[in-house]
């Protein structure tokens, strides 16, 4: 299992449109993957529950996966992540 804590710092938090990017971008692996926040976790892959999590400026993401491709999943969606505060400066 590889596993990373990112911190989101998009203003606007994880919204709809850069969640389904996450989402499309996290399909994109065989390895099953994961988002933990505020006590609770999701499944990376789903666009509804990764937003019943609440990901607000300032949430620490635990990212995990499990499976084949595990370390380039969890590199690649921090680095999804990490680049959405970027985008927005």
């Amino acid at each position: 299992m590889e596993s990373r804590t990112v911190v989101l710092n998009a203003e606007n938090g994880l919204h709809t449109r850069p969640a389904a990017r996450f989402v499309k971008l996290a399909q994109g692996f065989a390895a099953t993957v994961t988002v933990g926040a505020n006590g609770a976790t999701a499944s990376a892959k789903s666009l509804f529950k990764l937003q019943l999590l609440g990901l607000a400026k300032g949430s620490a993401m635990l990212i995990q996966a499990e499976g084949e491709d595990e370390a380039a999943a969890v590199a690649a969606l921090a680095e999804c992540i990490e680049n959405l505060g970027r985008e927005q400066a």
